[in-house]
């Protein structure tokens, strides 16, 4: 089967035209022994089928990161290329075209984003820029699917370029500007109202507000999608398999591999949330309470990103968490962990090196509070006044800011900088946001849901065998010297590695002083993320760096900790 490889730098629209060209026969993964990803998919081109894989943004054929890399790489295995660039940033996009064309691939040149390029008074003529690059150039909008028909025909004009020859760096951005001057021509325009809004939202004051409006629309969104989810798909389901879970519970009768299994019945039933079970709470957690709100962020995300707002965020934060080691994109880790903490680990693939990974999986561990557990902080503390909620999320912010400056100077690696080519705004796409949501949710489901169930299994077992009650036995004393709390909430926060909303709830009924209830819900956030997080950041940093960053949880947790007991209750 023929292998093509879209190639172009990023925000040139290649995801529309894969999904033009590829529909829903589509499958993203790892690349082999990176965390980048890469899309693949089937087509039938005017010779036979053909695999197209989609390669990560590259600006040049000379990697300068990990995405690069890769890109470099894929370019190897094709048997066609198709060049997909700006119309509307011509003279940037040929440099890439002409590495391309030194390499001497069959190549088919895809001008998009003509609709753009006419908004902006920009014209190029195809021909002549066919005539002097000496391969097809086809000009297309990806997002309505325009000049698509036309590049797929073309595919079987692609040959290598016949005017093209091997140059220096000088001689090829000489050739990009002497190929612009020919073949483009642009014309004044008055600046529109898109303008106007694209520009205030990368300046510090009107961006900043224009960033605390996306992101809290972006929320209401989020749980408006999740709760629905749940509310009229996974809750009816599981009730549905509620009979054939009693009918497992007869046929299993009372015993460990009933309480592994099953759990334990609350008020003579099964409790979804409360019973353990493998089958019960270890299906209920990651399907029902997760999974749909995996499904409306990466539905958010998606827009996000094929507007061309998230490169705008970035370049908003980027001053601040290059304090803390990483740079702009480091904002997409804490957006995502606010919902759940595991797309938030997840999200730290957009980040280059290995430093970087570890410093924002860390901090999204360590201080930023899922959907469900800033619920119940709510929930808890709110009765006594919202000013004991405030010192809980002013604290994890501190902390975030602390434990980022501290990781920066003491975990060795590269922090590089980050260059962003800000896209104008575009109308997405509903198939193809709804294709990359759908991708994401999938890769989620192969790669986390197998980790997140054996470490539920794993958690369902000591918590049966009683192994949890011995700890809370072992740490009884240090709650209540170091934390100031009761010896009873030693339970609550062992049980919150399984689940931490829960731990929140079982800590209501222990009559504890709000200041009391405010350590402990801190230290929740703080000392380890829920399992099912914590399964998926041993998957994305191996052993030792899972190790090393719950080093880094507990010590900040008891730090912390013993800090919040001395200001609020004192000795």
């Amino acid at each position: 089967m023929k292998t093509i490889v879209l190639m172009g730098n990023p925000n040139v629209g290649k995801s529309g035209i894969f999904s033009r060209l590829t529909g829903t026969r589509v499958i993203a993964s790892n690349y082999p022994g990176t965390t980048v990803d890469v899309s693949r998919g089937e087509m039938q081109t005017p010779t036979g089928p053909a695999e197209v894989i989609d390669a990560p943004g590259t600006y040049s054929l000379s990697p300068s990161n990990p995405a690069e890399e890769v890109a470099a790489v894929v370019l190897d295995q094709a048997d066609l290329v198709v060049n997909v660039i700006d119309a509307t940033n011509l003279e940037r996009n040929l440099y890439l075209t002409l590495e391309l064309l030194e390499r001497g691939v069959s190549a088919v040149v895809a001008l998009n984003l003509q609709d753009e390029a006419k908004h902006r008074g920009i014209a190029i003529d195809a021909a002549e820029l066919e005539r002097l690059l000496g391969v097809p150039v086809v000009p297309t909008v990806g997002l309505f699917g325009e000049g698509i028909r036309e590049l797929v025909e073309r595919f079987r004009e692609a040959r290598p370029s016949g005017t093209v020859r091997p140059m220096s760096e000088e001689e090829r951005w000489a050739t990009v500007g002497r190929i612009t001057g020919a073949v483009q021509v642009v014309t004044h325009r008055h600046p529109t109202l898109g303008d106007r809004i694209a520009e205030a939202s990368i300046k510090p004051v009107t961006g900043g507000l224009i960033a605390a409006a996306v992101i809290a629309a972006a929320f209401l969104a989020v749980r408006w999608i999740g709760e629905g989810l749940i509310s009229f798909v996974f809750e009816p389901l599981f009730d549905l398999y509620t009979p054939i879970a009693m009918q497992a519970s007869d046929l299993l009768g009372p015993g460990l591999l009933h309480d592994i299994l099953i759990g334990r019945f609350i008020e003579g039933g099964i409790d979804y949330e409360q019973s353990m079970g493998l089958l019960t709470t270890g299906l209920y957690v990651p399907f029902a309470m997760i999974l749909p709100y995996i499904v409306a962020f990466y539905i958010v995300l998606s827009i996000l990103e094929d507007t061309g707002y998230l490169p705008r965020l970035a370049t908003l934060a980027d001053t601040f968490f290059h304090r803390l080691g990483l740079h702009g994109y480091g904002i997409v880790p804490v957006i995502l962990g606010l919902g759940c903490n595991v797309p938030g680990v997840l999200a730290s693939r957009v980040l280059e090196t290995k430093k970087q990974r570890f410093i924002a999986i860390t901090l999204v561990s360590i201080s930023v509070p899922c959907m469900a557990q800033t619920a119940m902080v709510f929930g808890v503390l709110g009765s006594f006044g919202m000013g004991y909620v405030a010192i809980v999320f002013g604290t994890l912010a501190l902390v975030y800011v602390t434990v980022g400056l501290l990781l920066d100077r003491m975990v060795p690696g590269q922090c590089p900088e980050i260059f962003l080519e800000i896209p104008p705004y575009r109308m997405p796409d509903p198939r193809a946001t709804g294709m990359k949501a759908w991708m994401r949710v999938r890769g989620f489901i192969r790669e986390a849901v197998p980790y997140l169930f054996i470490g539920i299994l794993l958690v369902n077992l000591l918590y049966a065998v009683g192994f949890f009650d011995l700890l809370a036995a072992v740490f009884a004393p240090v709650m209540q010297t170091w934390l100031g709390l009761p010896a009873e909430a030693t339970a609550a926060l062992l049980v919150g590695f399984l689940r931490k909303d829960l731990a929140v709830g079982m800590l209501v009924p222990l009559g504890m002083t709000p200041e009391q209830l405010v350590i402990a819900v801190t230290m929740l956030t703080i000392y380890f993320p829920c399992v099912a997080a914590f399964v998926v950041l041993l998957r994305e940093m191996g052993m030792r760096g899972m190790l090393t960053a719950a080093g880094v949880m507990l010590t900040a947790a008891l730090l912390v900790g013993g800090a919040l007991r001395l200001v609020l209750i004192g000795f």
